[in-house]
């Protein structure tokens, strides 16, 4: 079993920058693929980005790729993302999302998920 909680979300303006941070406790974080999605109002959950057990290789959406970064810290069972450059069409909540490998971008195929934090981008 593996146990998420989200930290870092709040209000930001436009081009402005955020950090997500998410906590796992449970066993063998080190074997847990890691992955973030989001949800805007009235929108289907969204893949954002995941990150494979030792860090080397990370997955994005189109349209965050090149502003958003996740990485992972193994000895601290830490999972973050951080977002540059942020823009009003980022506002969602953000979901911490762990399994025991790699599932895709639908979000219904991903086993333990974090209760969300929310991101708030003003114009």
């Amino acid at each position: 079993q593996v146990q998420l909680v989200e930290s870092g979300g709040g209000l930001v303006q436009a081009g402005g920058s955020l950090r997500l941070s998410c906590a796992a406790s449970g066993r063998s974080f080190s074997n847990t693929v890691m992955a973030w999605f989001r949800q805007a109002p009235g929108k289907e959950r969204e893949f954002v980005a995941s990150v494979s057990r030792n860090g080397g290789i990370r997955y994005y959406t189109d349209s965050v790729k090149g502003r958003f970064t996740i990485s992972r810290d193994n000895a601290k069972n830490m999972v973050y993302l951080q977002m540059n450059s942020l823009k009003p069409e980022d506002t969602a909540v953000y979901y911490c999302v762990a399994d025991a490998y790699y599932k895709g971008s639908d979000y219904r195929e991903w086993a333990y998920w974090g209760q969300g934090t929310q991101v708030t981008v003003s114009s």
